[in-house]
């Protein structure tokens, strides 16, 4: 009778943990006050942009620089980068810690076994001795014992809930240092050619002042110039051979932090110098709502905000008794041949509820610790959100506005290569003065160097706005289990 009592309480306890106390999660979408999503992007209008709408939805989406050495290199980003290997095992232990939570809620078995050799007194003589006879005894125990802690109350189910919505989290932050080391290195390997293109217009420049310094020593001897042209002709060749020289170390430091961020020593890794096509690709802009479920941040920040809102039963689970059943069945014998022999079996069951009688408001404070940490998320969350919608209206914004600025700079360039062709002509046969062709030659350098310097900011406003995109991630990439 008393078996079938503990059968029936089980029982109900196992209907009873149906349920889970603590407010169930409610995803952005349904929360009332939910960061705001705009209907479009204030600073795409006017702004042209690649059809059909998902030219941008692959994961490689660096492809669309067309740049065989970029492709190279970031494909052993993945393989390689130190960050990410770092970010992959936090994502496994977060597994682990969510199967772990999941165990609990099945019975823990155990098998027990011990051997006992012993000697107790069977009667004392008058001194106090020990009676004659007596002798050590051997006692063998075997059990399978088992115990389970019934949810009732949800604490165990609301724990695993918080721990898959964690392990989704470090899921999407791998996800987003995977981009934030793609997008790093593709920013990069733009300003290492920038740096090549640059060292390409000095070496070109340096070129043209010898050949004026060149003239100038002339005119200095034939006392036709002061030798103070000569002079300064000289300084202007040594001023352009120096900034050549800084471009091979800012080159250097670039390609050695190219190498770090695929994983390689910097001995390891060469970039050959190449030509530089600054061709800056279109891509789709979509829809602001499209956004939330592209980026790897957002989704990490509302996948903690679920985790705390799950963090909010397992504390409001402590105001009620805890219930565990457990049980034993085994042998005991003094002598091991006949340890399994049926006539030597014990066997136990029962239950034990423990509620928390007092404890100076603890379980409360962890309720309220629970719900601040909870609205905590929920700011995170919107303020992810609305970083992101600014991230992309600023390049989106820079992009436009720079597309107008190369135009113009790519003009000013060629208008000052002009002008400092028909003035050095003009110096060659003494019509103009010297301090007439340093100025054109300066102001020539000096709108190739903003040309090239606009281009490369360009396609480094494309990389961050197709990183403000998500690249080609998307949130149901997260593991459902």
């Amino acid at each position: 009778m008393n078996s079938r009592r503990l059968v029936g309480l089980v029982a109900v306890s196992v209907v009873l943990s149906g349920c889970a106390v603590g407010p169930n999660y409610k995803p952005p979408a349904a929360m009332p006050n939910a960061a705001a999503t705009p209907p479009a992007y204030k600073e795409a209008a006017g702004w042209t942009q690649a059809e059909p709408s998902d030219a941008v939805s692959r994961q490689d989406w660096w492809k669309v620089f067309n740049d065989p050495v970029l492709d190279a290199l970031e494909a052993q980003v993945v393989v390689s980068n130190q960050t990410l290997a770092q970010s992959e095992a936090a994502y496994r232990q977060a597994r682990g810690l969510l199967d772990q939570q999941r165990a609990a809620l099945f019975p823990t078995v155990n098998l027990i076994g011990s051997g006992v050799r012993s000697l107790s007194p069977t009667g004392f003589t008058s001194n106090g001795a020990l009676a004659p006879g007596a002798k050590p005894i051997n006692v063998f125990n075997t059990a399978v014992g088992g115990s389970w802690d019934i949810d009732v109350w949800g604490r165990i189910r609301r724990q695993i809930e918080a721990a898959h919505a964690n392990a989704q989290a470090d899921a999407a932050d791998l996800a987003n240092a995977t981009l934030s080391a793609q997008t790093l290195v593709a920013t990069t390997y733009f300003q290492l050619r920038e740096a090549d293109e640059e060292k390409r217009l000095i070496d070109e420049t340096v070129k043209g002042y010898a050949d004026t310094l060149r003239i100038a020593q002339i005119r200095s001897r034939a006392g036709t110039d002061p030798l103070s042209n000569e002079l300064s002709a000289q300084v202007q060749l040594k001023n352009a051979q120096a900034q050549a020289v800084e471009l091979v170390k800012t080159r250097a430091q670039l390609e050695h932090t190219i190498a770090v961020l695929v994983g390689k020593a910097p001995a390891d890794l060469t970039i050959p110098a190449a030509d530089w096509n600054p061709a800056v690709p279109v891509v789709p802009v979509g829809m602001p709502s499209v956004l939330l479920q592209r980026r790897p941040d957002i989704a990490a920040a509302e996948r903690r905000m679920k985790a705390a809102n799950a963090q909010i039963g397992v504390s409001v689970a402590g105001y009620f008794p805890d219930i565990t059943v457990s049980g034993q069945y085994g042998f005991t014998s003094t002598m091991l041949d006949q340890l399994l022999n049926a006539a030597n079996n014990s066997w136990s069951i029962g239950a034990a509820a423990t509620e928390t009688l007092f404890n100076a408001g603890a379980t409360g404070a962890k309720v309220r610790q629970a719900r601040a940490a909870y609205d905590a998320a929920v700011a995170s969350y919107r303020l992810t959100v609305l970083t992101a919608f600014q991230q992309v209206e600023d390049n989106i914004a820079a992009l436009r506005v720079l597309e107008a600025e190369s135009e113009l700079r790519q003009a000013a360039s060629e208008e000052a290569d002009r002008a400092e062709k028909l003035i050095n002509t003009q110096y060659q046969v003494g019509t103009i003065d010297y301090t007439t062709v340093v100025v054109a030659q300066v102001q020539a350098l000096n709108a190739r160097t903003a040309a090239v310097q606009t281009a490369r900011t360009r396609l480094v406003a494309m990389v961050d706005l197709v990183g403000a995109f998500g690249g080609g991630w998307s949130a149901t990439q997260l593991a459902q289990k």
